[in-house]
C-alpha cells in the first residue's frame, strides 16, 4: 500500500525536474515543458516501465536533435537550437500512449504484467500498442536526426528519385538502420525492466524477448510510414532564396513532392497511430 501511495509522489517529482531541466536546456519550450511534466507523471505514475519507455524515447531523441547542429542548421527550414519541442510536438509524440496508459490503469490499476494473451489480450494489446508507439516515435526521431547527417544522397520513398535533404519523404539507409535500432532500444528497456517488475513462469518469460526484434521491426514501420505519408501528403520545395527545403508553397518555392494535406504534427499523429495498432495486434498473435 505505501508502494502505491509512493509511486504518484515519485512520478511528480521526476517529472518536475526532467521537465525544468529540459526546458533550461531548450529541449522544450514553457508549453512543452508543461505539457511534458503532465505526461511523463501520468507514465510514471501508472507504470514505471511505461514510464521508462517514455523517458527512453525523450532523452535519446533530445540527445540525438543536438548531435550536429551546425549542419542541420545549414539544411532544415524549421531549426531550433536544441530541437525545442512545443505542446504540440509533446503531444502528437505521446498522446496516443497517455490514453493508452490511463486505460491500463483503468483496467489494472498501477500492476505491471508481461505480455501473455492467455491471460489478458486486452492489456496485451494496449501494453504492445505504447511499445508500438514509442518504437514510432523513437525511429522517426532517429531516422531524421541521423539520416540528414549522412553523406548518402536521399531518395523519395515512393519514386526512389534522389532528392534534397531536407525534404519530407526522403530516406537514406542510414536513416532506415537507425529507425530500426530505435526501435529495438525501446524493446530492450521494456524486456530488461519486465525481469524485475514481473512475475511470470519461465516460458512466457524467455518469450518477452521477442518483443526485441519485435520493436526494431516497429520502428522501421513506424519510419517508412511515416516517410510515404510526408513524400505524398506532406509539401516539399526548394526555396531559392532561403537555398532551403520547406514545408509551405510560395512564389520562390519550387515543388520537390507531396500535397498540402498534412503537416509534420499530422504525418507523426498518423504514422504513430498506424504503427500503434498494427504492434497491438501482432502481439495479441504472438504472445
Amino acid at each position: 500500500m505505501a508502494a502505491i501511495t509512493l509511486q504518484p509522489v515519485i512520478a511528480v517529482l521526476v517529472s518536475l525536474a526532467i521537465a525544468a531541466r529540459s526546458y533550461r536546456r531548450k529541449s522544450l519550450d514553457l508549453s512543452g515543458a508543461f505539457t511534458g511534466f503532465i505526461v511523463m507523471a501520468i507514465h510514471i505514475a501508472v507504470n514505471y516501465r511505461l514510464g521508462a519507455l517514455l523517458l527512453v524515447f525523450f532523452f535519446t531523441s533530445s540527445k540525438l536533435t543536438k548531435v550536429g547542429e551546425d549542419k542541420k542548421r545549414r539544411v532544415d527550414a524549421d531549426f531550433k537550437e536544441g530541437g525545442q519541442r512545443n505542446w504540440v510536438q509533446v503531444l502528437s509524440n505521446s498522446g496516443i500512449a497517455t490514453l493508452l496508459v490511463l486505460t491500463i490503469w483503468k483496467l489494472n490499476g498501477s500492476q505491471d504484467m508481461c505480455l501473455n494473451s492467455r491471460e489478458s489480450r486486452l492489456i496485451t494489446s494496449l501494453v504492445g500498442g505504447i511499445i508500438g508507439h514509442y518504437c514510432c516515435c523513437n525511429g522517426d526521431t532517429w531516422s531524421s536526426e541521423l539520416g540528414i547527417l549522412s553523406d548518402e544522397q536521399p531518395r523519395l520513398i515512393t519514386t526512389l528519385k534522389p532528392v534534397q535533404k531536407g525534404t519530407n519523404g526522403g530516406v537514406t539507409k542510414t536513416g532506415l538502420v537507425a529507425a530500426a535500432a530505435a526501435g529495438s532500444v525501446i524493446g530492450l528497456t521494456f524486456v530488461l525492466l519486465g525481469i524485475f517488475t514481473t512475475r511470470c513462469n519461465y516460458n512466457v518469460a524467455l518469450k518477452q524477448i521477442v518483443v526485441i526484434p519485435l520493436s526494431a521491426l516497429a520502428g522501421l514501420c513506424g519510419s517508412v510510414v511515416d516517410s510515404v505519408l510526408g513524400a505524398s501528403l506532406q509539401f516539399s520545395g526548394y526555396c531559392s532564396v532561403r537555398n532551403k527545403v520547406v514545408g509551405k508553397p510560395g512564389p520562390t518555392v519550387k515543388k520537390i513532392s507531396g500535397l498540402s494535406i498534412l503537416d509534420n504534427n499530422s504525418v507523426n499523429i498518423v504514422s504513430i497511430l498506424l504503427t500503434t495498432l498494427l504492434t497491438s495486434l501482432v502481439c495479441v498473435y504472438v504472445f
